[in-house]
């Protein structure tokens, strides 16, 4: 007999997926071991647009850093990322809203209006967040 043992020859020779059934003896999703189910991960976009949509500003990043890099060099989407990524780190406290004027400037959206700009404010949202819990939270105290 190998000195590997009966268990490993099994999962080498037989995928593990046809060993273990989907659902339970009682025909009903088995929890102890594939976990607790989640709708939000199965549901589909109701809109083939829609996944585009949620990916442009990321999409659209990604096509000016291809572009600048064919045309400066590969030190320009670098020195533009390390900029990005400092100017997203940048936030207030976390109970006051954040306008990131300065990802908005970096990106060219500063002069532009869009329906985040009116109907993204958290000012006019109905939950008011209480300030040292939100800190707690943000500091993952609880």
């Amino acid at each position: 007999m190998n000195t590997r043992g009966l268990r490993s020859q099994l999962k080498d020779s037989i995928p593990i997926a046809d060993i273990a059934p989907q659902v339970g003896a009682y025909g009903v999703h088995d929890t102890l071991r594939k976990g607790f189910t989640s709708v939000k991960h199965e549901l589909l976009p109701s809109h083939p647009l829609e996944l585009s949509e949620k990916n442009f500003q990321a999409n659209h990043d990604k096509m000016n850093f291809c572009t600048l890099r064919n045309i400066q060099g590969l030190h320009a989407p670098l020195k533009l990322q390390m900029e990005f990524r400092a100017a997203k780190q940048i936030q207030r406290l976390p109970f006051l809203p954040s306008s990131n004027i300065a990802l908005d400037t970096l990106r060219g959206t500063d002069e532009c209006i869009g329906f985040e700009d009116i109907l993204n404010d958290p000012s006019q949202t109905e939950i008011m967040g209480e300030p040292h819990m939100m800190m707690e939270y943000k500091l993952g105290l609880i």
